[in-house]
């Protein structure tokens, strides 16, 4: 059973403020070796708002110890993972009852969570995304704790307000990841 790579993560790169470089991680590369100043350009992954750190030397440059290691045999090459998790012993009985043992009975609640609470962890991970971005990009601009405090109270009027004075290609770029948060009411206290 085959299944196909995940997509190539678009890439955004930014120089003081100012988007230089939008697209797949080849073309950013190149523009950014084409810009002056591209050195100093902080690049983002442009659905996640984590920061990419890009090797600007020239494609003909061997870069030195980045070789991936040699995979072991067994599982792994089946896209299994073995990781330890800590239950208490009652867990571990309910779990040694299930049919299928405890590795079913774990991904079967797994799958029902992610689809439980779907909604949910796409608001919370957008509004990760965003604040990840607005940290780096925007942590001295004017307006950035009330900012990040009405992105996580699921306030977007305010929001859109405080970063309206912002550069605007750093506007566009946070809002774009903070979108998904506007789609359900602010967190429950309890969650």
């Amino acid at each position: 059973m085959t299944s196909d790579p995940p997509p190539a993560p678009t890439l955004i790169a930014f120089l003081a403020h100012r988007r230089i470089a939008r697209g797949p991680r080849d073309d950013v590369l190149a523009a950014l070796r084409a810009h002056d100043g591209g050195a100093g350009a902080m690049v983002f992954d442009a659905e996640t708002g984590e920061r990419v750190e890009l090797d600007l030397r020239p494609a003909s440059m061997p870069a030195s110890g980045e070789d991936a290691p040699a995979r072991g045999v067994g599982r792994p090459k089946l896209g299994v993972v073995a990781r330890e998790v800590t239950l208490l012993p009652r867990h571990w009985d309910w779990l040694s009852r299930q049919p299928g043992g405890a590795s079913v009975a774990l991904r079967r609640l797994i799958d029902e969570a992610r689809r439980t609470y779907a909604e949910r962890d796409q608001v919370r991970a957008a509004r990760e995304a965003a604040y990840r971005a607005m940290s780096v990009l925007g942590s001295e601009l004017p307006g950035f704790e009330e900012a990040a405090r009405s992105l996580f109270a699921g306030e977007r009027a305010r929001f859109n307000s405080y970063v309206s004075d912002w550069p605007a290609d750093v506007a566009e770029f946070v809002r774009g990841l903070a979108a998904p948060a506007w789609n359900a009411p602010a967190p429950d206290a309890g969650a």
